[in-house]
């Protein structure tokens, strides 16, 4: 039963497409044989969308293929855009990083020059040459001594301004620098913007501690500015020491950070040793 429907259905698609296919040829004989206008006009609008039909249909593959080529080339040149802006878009970031680069070391280099012009003239700038860090203790050598006239006492500063350490030793052309972290220093701070005075210690670590005895019921707190503090008379007043982490822990410059540093020629004699 299901064979025969489906064999009525095909019987009638195939008589409406020879239909279709006989009625332009049917029209086209009557325009010859008999150019009946009446009889061509009222076949006209029933041929023409046939034969439009039919004509969509016959030429679907070619038009799909062109289409599918317009596409394939339409693709091919976004392709070649897209790949002409990235190479352009990483010729820029390659400038731009070029760029940053260049205004970090203006920048740094300005500071350096400022500073050194801010200082006193008996500030001598020195290179760092060598870092030495062992268990509890942690000096640095530099590259200037009693010659450029350094001497045991001396300040050394970082080129931004913040404590590093003390001279401790020196020759002729070079002079070694006890570092904040080393277990022997033990420098009188104050809390920026206070009267809240205190020591700071080196324990070896890149943390050193601080014990704040002033005010008992101050407490410190992440952020706040430690000085230097003249009360033990060994260092001069005011300079930049680090920031505090937490109650007790301090962040400060360390030799292994620098290349190049500025040494104050401040000298307490025969203080220095006992109380730093």
């Amino acid at each position: 039963m299901n064979q025969n429907k489906l064999s009525a259905r095909l019987r009638q698609i195939i008589k409406s497409a020879a239909a279709a296919a006989v009625l332009p040829v049917l029209f086209i004989y009557i325009m010859i044989a008999k150019p009946d206008y009446a009889i061509m006009n009222g076949l006209g609008h029933i041929v023409l969308p046939v034969a439009n039909w039919v004509g969509d249909v016959i030429t679907w593959p070619v038009r799909a293929v062109g289409a599918g080529i317009d596409n394939i080339r339409e693709l091919s040149n976004l392709r070649a855009e897209n790949a002409e802006l990235r190479a352009q878009l990483a010729d820029a970031l390659r400038d731009q990083g070029i760029c940053h680069v260049a205004v970090a070391e203006n920048k740094k280099l300005t500071q350096e020059l400022d500073l050194v012009a801010s200082q006193p003239r008996n500030a001598v700038v020195a290179d760092i040459t060598y870092d030495n860090t062992a268990f509890h203790h942690s000096t640095f050598f530099i590259n200037k001594g009693a010659k450029h006239g350094l001497s045991n006492g001396m300040v050394v500063i970082s080129t931004s301004g913040a404590l590093v350490g003390v001279i401790t030793d020196t020759a002729d052309n070079f002079s070694r620098v006890r570092a904040l972290t080393d277990s022997n220093t033990n420098v009188a701070v104050r809390v920026a913007g206070s009267e809240v005075y205190g020591f700071l210690r080196g324990n070896g670590t890149d943390t050193p501690t601080v014990g704040l005895f002033s005010n008992p019921e101050f407490t410190p707190s992440a952020g706040d500015i430690l000085i230097t503090s003249n009360i033990s008379g060994v260092l001069p007043n005011g300079i930049i020491v680090g920031d505090m982490i937490n109650e007790s822990d301090v962040r400060i410059t360390r030799p292994g950070a620098l290349s190049r540093v500025i040494v104050l020629q401040f000298d307490t004699p025969n203080t220095y040793n006992d109380k730093i």
